[in-house]
């Protein structure tokens, strides 16, 4: 059998783009206040570090939900392990002058396993453009080095992180965490049952082609523009003799043909899809690319906590570059 030929790579003398940050002195002062601890810290902390009295038999709670999640955002944020994070939080007690017991280590992971986290949610007056999009996190395994010098073993274990970012703002809308096996497809209807908002727009890659992320998608919302690349091989779902609207992944498709793939990419948008990149890329840079629980819950509720931190540095501040015309 004859090997295709393979297409040789245009070769370009443009020069690469160079960017500015319009808002450096802004951006700058996000950067160092990520780390303060009064950015984690609330002042009212010891007057919610108790659970409220509830009329259900037996021993109540020491802590509260929220004193696990200070404690489990603290340890994320900072990389901390659980005994680091209960060494951190009573050091803080000692130097504020509080009274207050500190949950020790296993308590911190044993509240961790059932911890229902949820992401901070605002009021949005318009649609939103959304971008989802999904990487891995490793739990455990060799190191990237050892990998690409004798190949890879079979003890490499990773877990599938699905996010739904908000175009606009950079927020995380939703988040979920599911075996490495699942396909992207499936979390789609979950990802959209946590964003209440309706939706202007979606972008994702080739991934999600599938009859049931657009069936999802027109539930949510009617009118939303789908902006998902269809297969080179694809075919149409529903001819124009029947009696049902358009379908969305089909009128992609006719564009396409007519156009080519690159106008539609400009006509639909289809570039804030690398927003949901850099989302993984930022929370990947800022957390680590690895999972330290081994339970499936565990691995969910940091996960969780660090989208909720990650939303927190967002609104701090973020840069609005500029691309550099070169004279």
């Amino acid at each position: 059998m004859k090997r295709k030929k393979r297409t040789p790579k245009r070769k370009t003398n443009a020069p690469k783009p160079r960017y500015r940050v319009r808002n450096w002195a802004q951006y700058d002062r996000a950067l160092v206040q990520r780390a303060a601890l009064t950015l984690w810290i609330a002042d009212d902390l010891p007057n919610h570090w108790h659970p409220p009295a509830t009329p259900k038999r037996g021993a109540p709670q020491r802590y509260s939900d929220y004193a696990i999640e200070v404690m489990l955002t603290l340890r994320e944020v900072y990389q901390l392990t659980n005994r680091a994070a209960e060494g951190l939080m009573r050091s803080l007690f000692q130097l504020a002058q509080i009274d207050l017991p500190v949950p020790d280590h296993s308590t911190l992971s044993r509240r961790g396993r059932k911890m229902s986290v949820r992401l901070p949610k605002r009021s949005q007056e318009k649609p939103l453009h959304l971008a989802i999009d999904s990487s891995g996190l490793k739990v455990y395994g060799e190191g990237e080095w050892k990998v690409r010098q004798h190949g890879a073993s079979k003890r490499r274990t990773w877990r599938k992180v699905h996010l739904a970012v908000d175009c606009a703002s950079g927020l995380v809308m939703a988040v979920a965490v599911t075996d490495a096996r699942v396909h992207d497809s499936t979390v789609v209807e979950p990802l959209l049952a946590a964003v209440e908002c309706p939706l202007a727009s979606v972008a994702a890659d080739g991934a999600y082609d599938r009859r049931r992320v657009y069936e999802a998608l027109v539930r949510h919302s009617s009118g939303v523009q789908i902006a998902i690349p269809p297969r080179r091989d694809a075919r149409i779902w529903q001819h124009g003799n029947c009696k049902a609207p358009p379908h969305p992944r089909d009128e992609n498709l006719r564009f396409i043909r007519r156009c080519g793939r690159r106008r539609w990419k400009a006509w639909c948008g289809y570039g804030r899809r690398s927003l949901a990149e850099s989302t993984v890329s930022r929370l990947k840079r800022l957390f680590g690319s690895g999972l330290r629980g081994r339970l499936l819950s565990v691995q969910d509720v940091s996960v969780r906590i660090r989208c909720c931190a990650l939303n927190v540095m967002t609104g701090l501040g973020m840069p609005e570059s500029y691309a550099v015309v070169a004279g």
